[in-house]
Formats: C-alpha cells, sequence, structure tokens
C-alpha cells in the first residue's frame, strides 16, 4: 500500500514536529512547512494527499492558503488552529476545509480525523456519473455540466450536490449534511450548509424537473418530479 503523503503546515516548529512523530509512527509520510508561501510550493512540487493548516502565520495566513489550494485542487484540508471561535470555524468551512481541530489536540484524535477524511475524499473518484435532465455530475473529474454549459463548483459545493442529488426525494437536516458533505460533526451553527445551498441554487437556476427544496424546519432534498 502506498504511504499517503501529509503537509504538515504550521509556525510552530515544535508542533510540527510533534505532529511529524505521531504521522510517521502511522505509516505517513510528512512534509511540513512554517509558513504560508513555503506551504504553497510543497503542494505544488510533492503530490500531497492532505494538508493539516494552521491559520495565523507569517507571510501568508491559513485562509489565504486554503484560497489559493481550491482556486486548482479538491485536496482534503484539515485546518488546525487555536482560533475556536464559531466564526472562525464558519469561514474555514465555507472556504473549503474538509473538518476544523482546535488547539490544544489530542493526537490519537488527529489521526483518527486524518484517516476519516482521507477514506471519504478517495472513493468519490470510484462513485457514477449521475444524469437528470439537462444535469450531468461527475465525481471522477469535479465537473457540473448543466444545460450544456460546464458550470465551475468549489469542492464542497460539488459535493454537496452530488451528495444531494445521489438521493433523490430524500430530506436530510443541516447536521446531517455537515456530517456527510464536510465529515465535520459541528455542534454550533449550520449556516455554511445554507451558504452552499444558496450558491449551488444560483449556479443551476430552477428546473422543472428537479430542485433543491427546502424542507421547513428540517433541512433540504433534491426533489425530482
Amino acid at each position: 500500500m502506498v504511504e499517503s503523503k501529509i503537509l504538515v503546515v504550521d509556525d510552530d516548529v515544535n508542533i510540527c514536529e510533534l505532529i511529524e512523530v505521531y504521522l510517521m509512527k502511522e505509516g505517513y509520510k510528512v512534509y511540513k512547512a512554517n509558513d504560508g508561501e513555503t506551504a504553497l510550493k510543497l503542494f505544488k512540487e510533492k503530490q500531497i494527499d492532505l494538508i493539516l493548516l494552521d491559520i495565523m502565520m507569517p507571510k501568508m495566513d491559513g485562509y489565504s492558503v486554503l484560497k489559493e489550494i481550491r482556486r486548482e485542487s479538491q485536496i482534503p484540508v484539515i485546518m488546525l488552529t487555536a482560533k475556536g471561535e464559531t466564526f472562525d470555524k464558519v469561514l474555514g468551512l465555507e472556504l473549503g476545509a474538509d473538518d476544523y481541530m482546535v488547539k490544544p489536540f489530542e493526537p490519537k484524535e488527529l489521526v483518527a480525523r486524518i484517516r476519516a477524511v482521507l477514506r471519504r475524499y478517495k472513493p468519490l473518484s470510484q462513485k457514477r456519473v449521475i444524469e437528470y435532465i439537462d444535469l450531468v455530475i461527475d465525481p471522477d473529474s469535479y465537473i457540473v455540466m448543466y444545460k450544456g454549459n460546464k458550470i465551475e463548483m468549489p469542492p464542497k459545493e460539488f459535493e454537496l450536490l452530488y451528495f444531494l442529488a445521489s438521493n433523490p426525494n430524500k430530506v436530510f437536516t443541516r447536521d446531517q449534511l455537515l456530517y456527510e458533505v464536510w465529515g465535520y460533526d459541528y455542534p454550533g451553527d449550520s449556516r455554511t450548509v445554507d451558504v452552499h445551498v444558496k450558491r449551488v441554487r444560483e449556479k443551476l437556476l430552477e428546473n422543472e424537473e428537479w430542485q433543491i427544496k427546502t424542507v421547513w424546519g428540517v433541512g433540504y432534498k433534491f426533489e425530482v418530479k
């Protein structure tokens, strides 16, 4: 089995080394960066499988690094930071993070979350293409075609649409969608789901044969007529 390559990005050298020790014990190949610019350089050079990303760093903060990564890749990113306020968590998830851990953390929990995120990420390419009238969702290329036109969608918008369209007419709560799409047991504000649903709707507009429908007081469903 090929070992997964993990990039640890934190301006605290001691934290990087601690995480490296635990991840190497689990069989992962580890690269380290202490600032955002170095992180982006390694990301582009080393075919990284997952990134652990701090927020407060010199040269480029974690949010800026995440934005740059999401311009070209759906690679899993776990935010690892001392910033534990609800706003920071929501922002990280909305920008495309797959999970969010607050320092101080338990190394065993970190390893478990890494495994979970990698499991969710890798099987997506093995899933089937979904087709409805005027709509094609291709998980191999993360491409959405709507009425013959390619629709640009960041990873989490794509994964939300794919999950709902894979379960037509089934209602999901916001918390269920956070867990299934973000893989994050998020106990607070679930506004991030509403934001992503709104963005997907704006790109696909309304269709007479199908739509992402709000079920008031519950959540959302991909309704097919």
